[in-house]
């Protein structure tokens, strides 16, 4: 049957109006996990499998960095659907990690009925009230007839602005329910809006400073890649000629190789960028928040340096850092603005002070990760090496660990959403089934997974879904028996007192097999580039485990609670 606007309206169920919904907005893979009080829902999902893609994932928090893997590289909203109580609550870690990372979803959660509603019935969780700080808008839906409207702005409301979740929650009788049904998209709400006004003598501003900076930086974050400003972002930089860096989430908007590419910020990032941040005397913040692990200690941060901040969520503003120059909006409209009005520069000699400190960190660090002396594998070579065997263009998903921290440093892209980790809630387990996720949205690209052992075990089970639904993700297991970081920090803060955080593991090889997944074990250098070839050449999913030095640290590192120009090399 037809259902766009302006058809014959026809009476149907409130779950089949819940398809044709997801339809409507152009959904063609969805994930999630049935049971008792969504079943309507997928009841009616059963005609619709020629139009719909449900992967049936091996748990809800699956069902979730699924969805998430999914909107980061196609730039759609992602969907899930869960039932009701621990379905709803399992659900809440993907739905957390969606909100502070800014990653568009609709999470449609079944309910008991409306009758049984707080009398503590089986099954029965306030998802609603749990949710309420995590997600941009959630709504519960008792009346069938409400469902149109309630979906149209829930995916307007995911996408426009900053994105982020939203959930609607569904009771039973809501989903049996007849109506004639209608669906209209929405691209307006009353007393929402997502877009701020742009304050045009702020542009003029902002030009000015660019125009005087000596010492100008640029620091790129996700918000370029969110707003679609790639190319906006690149026309800015190359005409006033400033060095850039990226926040975690921000890598991929402007290819690696570009020549006024300093690396990444924060913590474990690049040593360049860190220390020249207080001797900069501009910071341009594009469509970044100036997280805790990019700033360090704020009274220290950027102290000679006026900051110009470009952002769309106008709570960004001044909220860590204060800016001088905010300019609020998308910044795919704003940069073009500020890119008119600037002066085409030079500041070749204020780059060749970073690429000295990229010569120091190159010999002192990266030489020797991805060169080692030593006999153990390093992570940063298996990475380096996986990364040049893809061409360096594939999608890089990551668990969170040292290894999440190496991928960043040690891969490499030549386009942009290529990029998907778990940045802000930094969630163990987060990147198996977003490795899922992002293999669904992007069949033609390589999707490769970086896991450390213990990650890879928190969601382990979606082996089964890459099983049962064919999925061709590569992951290469970096298995140091440790649980990594927190070892480092232990290591290095607190007199090497290893508490709980050596991992006495399974054969992860024998889990393979038992999931029908082709693997091998790495345990030398000498078996390495045959593995990766393997991972490179082999069809379907492909997983390889590289027994990495067990004691290995990440550096750089700025210590918690220093400046960022306190970074230690070692």
């Amino acid at each position: 049957m037809e259902t766009t606007e302006g058809t014959k309206k026809k009476k149907i169920t409130g779950s089949e109006a819940v398809i044709l919904s997801l339809i409507n907005e152009g959904v063609d893979v969805l994930f999630g996990y049935p049971g008792g009080a969504i079943m309507p829902v997928y009841d009616a999902m059963h005609d619709y499998y020629d139009k719909l893609n449900h992967i049936l994932t091996r748990h809800e928090q699956g069902a979730l960095h699924a969805a998430q893997g999914y909107a980061r590289v196609t730039g759609k909203v992602g969907v899930s659907i869960v039932t009701s109580g621990p379905g709803a609550t399992n659900a809440v870690t993907g739905i957390a990690d969606a909100m502070i990372d800014s990653t568009p979803l609709v999470v449609i959660s079944g309910q008991v009925a409306s009758s049984l509603l707080g009398t503590d019935a089986f099954q029965e969780t306030d998802v609603v009230g749990i949710t309420q700080p995590i997600t941009k808008w959630n709504y519960q839906i008792k009346n069938a007839a409400d469902i149109p409207e309630a979906i149209a702005k829930a995916f307007y409301i995911a996408k426009s602005g900053r994105p982020g979740p939203v959930l609607l929650d569904i009771t039973k009788d809501a989903q049996f329910g007849e109506f004639e049904y209608e669906y209209k998209k929405i691209d307006f709400i009353r007393s929402y809006r997502p877009l701020p006004k742009t304050d045009y003598s702020q542009i003029d501003e902002a030009a000015r400073l660019i125009n005087l900076a000596k010492k100008p930086m640029a620091l790129i974050g996700q918000g370029v890649i969110l707003g679609g400003a790639e190319k906006e972002a690149l026309e800015f930089l190359e005409k006033a000629d400033i060095p850039f860096a990226y926040t975690l989430l921000g890598l991929s908007a402007i290819p690696t190789e570009h020549r006024l590419n300093i690396g990444m910020l924060g913590m474990h990032g690049h040593y360049a960028p860190n220390v020249k941040t207080n001797d900069a005397d501009l910071i341009i913040a594009i469509g970044m928040r100036f997280d805790d692990r990019v700033t360090g200690n704020l009274d220290k941060y950027a102290k000679k340096a006026k900051v110009i901040h470009l952002d769309i969520d106008p709570a960004e503003v001044n909220k860590n850092v204060y800016a001088d120059v905010p300019v609020l909006g998308n910044v795919k409209d704003t940069l073009p603005l500020l890119t008119e009005k600037i002066s085409p520069n030079n500041h070749e000699e204020w780059l060749q002070e970073f690429r000295a400190l990229i010569n120091v960190e190159t010999q002192k660090i990266i030489n020797k990760q991805i060169n080692p002396a030593e006999e153990g594998i390093l992570m940063g070579e298996v990475i380096h090496k996986v990364s040049e065997a893809f061409g360096n263009d594939a999608i890089m998903v990551t668990d969170v660990g040292q290894h999440q921290m190496m991928a960043a440093r040690y891969f490499k892209f030549k386009q942009s959403r290529s990029v998907v980790t778990s940045g802000g809630l930094g969630t163990m387990g987060f990147g198996l089934p977003a490795a899922i996720g992002a293999k669904m949205g992007k069949p033609d690209r390589p999707v490769v997974l970086f896991a450390g052992d213990g990650g890879f075990q928190m969601t382990i089970q979606e082996l089964g879904t890459i099983f049962q639904s064919n999925i061709p993700v590569k992951v290469v297991l970096l298995n140091n028996s440790f649980l990594g970081m927190v070892r480092q920090w232990q290591e290095l803060f607190f007199d090497k007192r290893y508490a709980m955080t050596e991992l006495v593991n399974p054969d992860f090889q024998t889990i393979c097999k038992g999931y029908h997944m082709p693997s091998e074990l790495v345990d030398s250098r000498e078996k390495l580039d045959a593995a990766i070839k393997n991972l490179v050449e082999q069809d379907g999913p492909y997983l390889i485990e590289v027994v990495v030095e067990k004691e290995g640290n990440v550096f750089p590192m700025v210590p918690a609670g220093a400046s960022v120009s306190d970074i230690r090399l070692e």
